[in-house]
C-alpha cells in the first residue's frame, strides 16, 4: 500500500484550479489555521481565495505533499502526471465523468485507466470525490463548507458519499471529529486503504465506515488486522441490499443470503461493529472515544421517573445489554442515600424528592455505579435555553461528576430525545469527564457494540477467495452427493435407474423404505417429483413412471427424524463464501430461521451458528424427545466446508436439504451443486 501520510498530514498543499471549488480549499484552510503554505495555480488568475497564485505547476516552490485538482477531468489527468513527476505527495482528484459516467459518456472507463496510469505510484484520492478534511492540522483538501472545528484527538470518518461526509460535519452531538473523507470512485485507493492509513495516526481514536461496496476483499482484512495491532475499533454502516442475490435462483440457500447475510458475516468475523443508521454510527464513535471498548454489556441505568425507566428497560430488549440485578452493596448505598419508600432496582427511579441535593445524588449515583457493570446510563433531558432557566439542571453535572470520580467507571448521561442535548450541554458533559449520548436506541446500539468489541477474537483465518468461475454448471443429484460423500458427508444408500425397467430393478435392490426422485427438476416436491413407499412398491413405481422426467434415483428412506436442517455455501463475489445454516425441508422459506458465517469457519463458530436458530431447541430435544447428534450435524457442516475449500474459485454454490438429523447421524438426502468448469 502507498504511503498516505504527507497526503493525509500535509505541509504544503497546492489548490489547482480557479473556480468557487478551490476558492474554497484555500478560503478553508485560512480560516482553520493550517501552519503550511497554500499554493493556488491557475494560468489565468493572480489570486485564488484571496492567496496570489502561480502561473504553472512548474513554479512552485516545491514538490506539494498534497494537491487538490479542481479542474474538468481531461486536465486532471494531464495535472495528475505533472504532480507525479514532480514528486508530490498524493492528490484528490474532484473532477466526474470517470467510471461512473461510462453509460452516459462511453469513455470514462476509459479515461479512468488513463488517470490510474499518469498517478503511477502517487496517491490518490477519487476521482469523483470532495477529498478529506483533517480537523488535526487545519488541512483541508476539502471545496465545500463544513461544520467542524479543530481538535487535537478524535475519531475519523470515511464514506463514499461525499453529499454524507458534508453532513456529518454538522453534526452538534459532541463527537471530535479528528479527519472526514470520501473516497469517490476508488480508482487507486479504496476505504481499506484510506481507512488503514487514517488509523495509524496516533491521534484517531476509532474509525467509522459508511460502506456501499467493500470491494478488495484482501485489502479490507488487512484494515481488520492493523486496527487490532493498533488496538482501535471499527465500526460500520453497510449500505446496499442485493435484489438479485436474494431472488432465489435455483436453490434455497440463495433466498436467505446475498450480499446482505455475506456483508453482515464479514464485518462479524474481522472484529468490525455494525450498526443499522447514521445517528448510531456517531454515537457509537463517541463512545468509543471516550470510553474505549467496554468489558461487558452489563449496565445500569439512572431516571428521575418511573416512566423513563421502564422506557430504558423496554428499549433495551432489542439490544444486546443487561441490566443486572443490584448486589447488596448497591442496595445498602441506595438505602442510605434515598431512605425506605424508593423501590430499588435497575433500571432505578430514584424519584425527584432528591433533585438539587447534590451529595444525595452523587451517593445514587455512585451507588448503582459501584456494582460489576461496565458503565452507567443516566437518564436526562434538558430544557430549552431559550425559554427556560437551566439552572436546576447542574445538580445532573455536579453529581455525575462526582460519582464517576469516586468510581472510575464511566457515565453517560443519555437524552430520550436528541432535541433536548444541545451542544453547549454536551461540552459541559464532556468537561465533566461523562459521555453525552443522543437518543435511548442509538445509546443502548452504541454500548452493545462497545461491549462487542471489548471481547478478546482471535485472528481470523484468511478468507476464502471466491474467484471468477466460468463455464457453470450444475451437478445431478447423483454426482452432487457423490462429490460431496467424498469429503464426509453422509449420503443414503442410493441408485439410478435410466429407464423404466433400470427402476424396477433400483427399487428391488434398495428395499423398502425408499424414496423415488426425478432427477433434473429443480424443486422436486413442489413440482411433485418424490414418491415415497414404505412396504407397497407398485404405488410409487406408478408414480413415478409419471413424472416429467427420464431417469429416476432410488434411495432409502432415511427413518428417526429428529428435525431437518440446510446447509447451504453461495459465492459471494464482495465477501467471499457465505456458509447458511438454517431449518430445512419445507420449512426454510416459511421459517427464515438461518444463520450464515463466511468460510472457513471454527468449529465453535459452527456450533454458535447452529445454537442460534430456533429450530436449536428441537435439535438439542424438546420437551422429553430426543435430541439429534450435534456431533453428527457439525461433521456434515465441516464436510462440506472441506469440499469448498477443495473447489474455492471454480464454485459458485453448494446446498443439501434437507439433511435429516437423527438420534445417531445426519444424512444429506437432497444435494445441489453449481460449479465452473474453468481448472
Amino acid at each position: 500500500m502507498p504511503d498516505l501520510s504527507r497526503l493525509l498530514q500535509p505541509r504544503s498543499i497546492a489548490v489547482i484550479g480557479g473556480g468557487a471549488w478551490c476558492a474554497s480549499v484555500v478560503e478553508q484552510c485560512r480560516k482553520m489555521g493550517f501552519a503550511g503554505p497554500v499554493w493556488p495555480v491557475h494560468p489565468k488568475r493572480d489570486e485564488v481565495g484571496g492567496v496570489a497564485a502561480f502561473q504553472r505547476l512548474e513554479d512552485l516552490p516545491d514538490a506539494p505533499d498534497a494537491a487538490f485538482i479542481g479542474v474538468n477531468r481531461n486536465l486532471t489527468i494531464d495535472t495528475v502526471r505533472h504532480l507525479r513527476e514532480r514528486g508530490a505527495g498524493g492528490a484528490v482528484c474532484f473532477a466526474s465523468g470517470f467510471r461512473e459516467a461510462q453509460a452516459e459518456t462511453g469513455d470514462g472507463g476509459d479515461l479512468q485507466a488513463q488517470l490510474l496510469d499518469a498517478a503511477g505510484e502517487m496517491p490518490i484520492i477519487g476521482p469523483n470525490c470532495y477529498g478529506f478534511i483533517n480537523y488535526l492540522d487545519g488541512a483541508l483538501l476539502w471545496p465545500d463548507q463544513h461544520g467542524g472545528a479543530r481538535v487535537e484527538r478524535g475519531v475519523a470518518v470515511l464514506t463514499q458519499s461525499s453529499n454524507m461526509a458534508i453532513n456529518i460535519t454538522m453534526q452538534t452531538r459532541g463527537l471530535p471529529l479528528a479527519y472526514v473523507a470520501t473516497a469517490g470512485n476508488q480508482a487507486q485507493l479504496g476505504l481499506a486503504e484510506i481507512g488503514t492509513a487514517l488509523l495509524e495516526d496516533d491521534r484517531v481514536t476509532a474509525l467509522g465506515l459508511h460502506v456501499e461496496g467493500v470491494g478488495d476483499l484482501r485489502a479490507f482484512e488487512a484494515l481488520a488486522s492493523r486496527a487490532r495491532a493498533l488496538g482501535k475499533p471499527v465500526v460500520a454502516l453497510k449500505a446496499g441490499r442485493s435484489e438479485q442475490a436474494q431472488a432465489a435462483a435455483v436453490s434455497h440457500t440463495a433466498s436467505l443470503t446475498g450480499s446482505e447475510a455475506g456483508a453482515r458475516a464479514l464485518l462479524k468475523r474481522l472484529g468490525i461493529a455494525q450498526v443499522e443508521s447514521l445517528p448510531a454510527l456517531l454515537e457509537t464513535l463517541k463512545l468509543l472515544h471516550f470510553t474505549g471498548p467496554l468489558p461487558s454489556n452489563r449496565i445500569v441505568s439512572m431516571s428521575c421517573s418511573g416512566g423513563e425507566a421502564s422506557l430504558m428497560a423496554d428499549t433495551a430488549l432489542g439490544h444486546d445489554v443487561t441490566f443486572p440485578t443490584l448486589d447488596g452493596a448497591q442496595r445498602q448505598g441506595l438505602r442510605e442515600a434515598l431512605g425506605p419508600m424508593v423501590a430499588l432496582a435497575n433500571p432505578l427511579d430514584y424519584h425527584t424528592f432528591i433533585w438539587t441535593d447534590v451529595p444525595r445524588m452523587a451517593a445514587t449515583f455512585g451507588a448503582m455505579l459501584g456494582g460489576d457493570i461496565a458503565m452507567g446510563c443516566l437518564v436526562a433531558d434538558f430544557p430549552r435555553e431559550d425559554r427556560c432557566d437551566p439552572v436546576a439542571w447542574d445538580c445532573i453535572y455536579e453529581a455525575g461528576e462526582e460519582a464517576t470520580k469516586q468510581t472510575g467507571k464511566p457515565l453517560a448521561i443519555v437524552a430520550t430525545l436528541p432535541d433536548a442535548m444541545t451542544e453547549a450541554v454536551t461540552a459541559r458533559i464532556i468537561a465533566g469527564g461523562m459521555v453525552p449520548l443522543l437518543g435511548l436506541d442509538e445509546a443502548l446500539t452504541a454500548i452493545a457494540a462497545a461491549a462487542r468489541l471489548g471481547q478478546p477474537r482471535p485472528e481470523p483465518e484468511p478468507l476464502l477467495h471466491p474467484g471468477e468461475p466460468a463455464e457453470l454448471h450444475t451437478l445431478s443429484e447423483a454426482e452432487a452427493k457423490a462429490e460431496l460423500a467424498a469429503h464426509g458427508v453422509t449420503i443414503p444408500a442410493a441408485k439410478r435407474a435410466a429407464n423404466k425397467s433400470a427402476l424396477e430393478e433400483a427399487v428391488r435392490d434398495i428395499g423398502t423404505p425408499l424414496v423415488i426422485k426425478a432427477e433434473g427438476l429443480a424443486h422436486k416436491t413442489e413440482a411433485g417429483g418424490v414418491a415415497f413407499a414404505r412396504e407397497d412398491t407398485a404405488a410409487a413405481v406408478a408414480q413415478a413412471a409419471v413424472m416429467p422426467c427420464e431417469s429416476w434415483l432410488v434411495e432409502e428412506m432415511i427413518d428417526g427424524t429428529v428435525a431437518e436442517l440446510l446447509i447451504g455455501v453461495t459465492r459471494d463475489p464482495a465477501h467471499g463464501y457465505v456458509l447458511t445454516l438454517a431449518a430445512g425441508g419445507i420449512l426454510t422459506e416459511i421459517m427464515g430461521d438461518s444463520a450464515s458465517l463466511l468460510l472457513p469457519a471454527t468449529e465453535d463458530e459452527i456450533a454458535q451458528a447452529l445454537n442460534s436458530l430456533r429450530i436449536a431447541r428441537v435439535l438439542r430435544g424438546y420437551r422429553g424427545k430426543p435430541g439429534a447428534d450435534m456431533g453428527a450435524i457439525a461433521q456434515a457442516v465441516l464436510a462440506v466446508q472441506s469440499y469448498v475449500a477443495a473447489h474455492a474459485g471454480r464454485l459458485e454454490e453448494v446446498e443439501i436439504n434437507p439433511l435429516i438429523c437423527t438420534e445417531t447421524r445426519a444424512v444429506a438426502v437432497d444435494a445441489l451443486i453449481t460449479i465452473g468448469g474453468n481448472p
